[in-house]
């Protein structure tokens, strides 16, 4: 086998690795423990050696990660092959080995800087914004207008309204591509701003390492005197009352300086537990946007988007229908068109409905499975502690009707039934009622922020 043939067989292993765990893992952690490593794959595939930046990121990618690597890596080789955790060296590797440097969500590897690694990544991540995540790469629907106008307003007005920004919804909605966007804004009207993204986890790891190494002036001059800051899933910070203490810290020095402040969150700040009321009340007190799943037209277009970046074409009414059948959020989606765009190129087919049913077959059995108009009305009732006779009755009280409009919402969102069917399967309704239910939900979900965050744990709870 020629060198370049070793060459693309190391490269297509770690790179199924990676495209596996880009649809395994929430898009924060996967941009913090996985986008960074360098891989080193030997060419016989009789080692795969793992490298991290420092002591720490050792610890946490050995304890975290490694296990369900090295099981990803035989089951797509078909043999055991040894894992070595190591931290990066500053020379360069072994021109006989293949190197493998940073890998984007939608599966792009980047080749290293062969000649200088530890230069590359000090320069990777002064201010780890990633330059792809912009606006203008951004599809605007419905589900994030409201975050886009505001993260727009931001980027452009930094330290005046709006601050903080607190951006809340489940994973893979976007939230982390807003702050990108943001920061990608800034630096391109200032690039002298001092921008930092982070994810809360490494916050916590800063926080620890400065009481280590006794550097905490070192850590207030990096976080205090920054223009923007960019904090990914501070619900992270639960429980860590040091940390929390140092973040508090921070961000009352950055308001003072009319410093702009973004968080992102799984929930809304008064949904946080084991976080400092005095923090949760600053986090409320700027502008709280949320992000939803993205409707059927966003979706359309996002797949469409997605495809031509891959260089591949997306029928649109192909696109419709991966469309319906992959409702919660932007990654899995993403994970839907690796699947169609891969069965493609090993068939050798052209992309059509058919083949992207085949592609799916997995995904549209457990979801057909799982979610169902009954299991709704049982969830439903469960969670508002109504009985399930209920959804059927004619009872018209509020504490019986609001969750039967909330099943109502929720069978249209979650399944294929029309109007009609899922009228018949609460008590014979006409599809009027069930559209106004639809249309009055999907509007107070808009404004109210306790009914948006039931509807979420809800379609979370569904989903599985």
């Amino acid at each position: 086998m020629s060198e370049a043939s070793v060459n693309s067989l190391s490269q297509d292993l770690w790179q199924t690795c990676v495209d596996h765990l880009a649809q395994e893992l929430p898009e924060q952690q996967f941009n913090t423990w996985i986008r960074p490593l360098v891989v080193i794959v030997a060419p016989d595939l009789s080692k795969v050696t793992v490298q991290v930046g420092n002591r720490f990121k050792l610890d946490w990618v050995r304890a975290q990660y490694a296990a369900r690597i090295a099981a990803l890596l035989e089951k797509i080789s078909g043999q055991r092959i040894p894992i070595e955790l190591a931290l990066a060296p500053r020379e360069a590797p072994a021109k006989s080995d293949v190197l493998i440097r940073k890998f984007d969500a939608i599966g792009v590897s980047e080749p290293a800087n062969l000649g200088a690694p530890e230069e590359t990544a000090a320069s990777a991540f002064k201010n780890r914004i990633n330059t792809a995540l912009t606006f203008d790469t951004l599809i605007e629907g419905t589900a994030n207008r409201m975050g886009r106008a505001a993260a727009l307003h931001v980027a452009s007005s930094l330290g005046q309204l709006y601050n903080p920004l607190f951006i809340y919804g489940g994973v893979g909605l976007g939230k982390t591509h807003l702050m990108h966007a943001i920061g990608n804004k800034l630096l391109a009207d200032n690039p002298a701003a001092k921008v930092l993204y982070i994810h809360a986890e490494q916050f916590v790891s800063d926080v620890v390492k400065a009481y280590q190494r006794k550097t905490f002036d070192e850590f207030k001059e990096r976080y205090h005197s920054l223009d923007l800051l960019l904090i990914d899933d501070v619900q992270f910070l639960a429980n860590k009352d040091r940390t929390q203490e140092e973040f508090f810290n921070a961000f009352e020095a950055l308001l003072t300086k009319k410093s702009h402040i973004v968080m992102t969150s799984d929930t809304y700040p008064k949904g946080l537990t084991d976080i400092h009321e005095r923090l949760v009340s600053r986090f409320d007190s700027g502008l709280t946007v949320a992000i939803e799943p993205p409707e059927l037209e966003m979706r359309v277009a996002i797949l469409i988007r997605k495809a031509d970046t891959e260089g591949a074409v997306m029928p649109e009414e192909v696109a419709f229908f991966v469309a319906k059948n992959v409702r919660s959020n932007v990654r899995e989606l993403e994970g839907a068109l690796r699947k169609i765009l891969a069965y493609s190129r090993f068939n050798h087919k052209e992309i059509s409905i058919q083949l992207a049913r085949e592609a799916l077959r997995d995904l549209l059995s457990i979801q057909n499975r799982q979610i169902s108009v009954e299991n709704i009305q049982k969830t439903v009732a469960d969670y508002y502690k109504i009985k399930v006779a209920d959804m059927y009755s004619k009872k018209r009280p509020a504490s019986i009707a609001r969750p039967r409009q909330i099943a109502m919402y929720l069978a249209k969102e979650l399944t294929q039934k029309s109007l009609p069917e899922i009228g018949e399967l609460f008590g014979g309704r006409d599809h009027t009622t069930v559209l106004h239910a639809v249309r009055k939900m999907a509007a107070e979900r808009q404004l109210m922020t306790e009914l948006n965050q039931q509807l979420h744990v809800l379609e979370q709870t569904l989903k599985g």
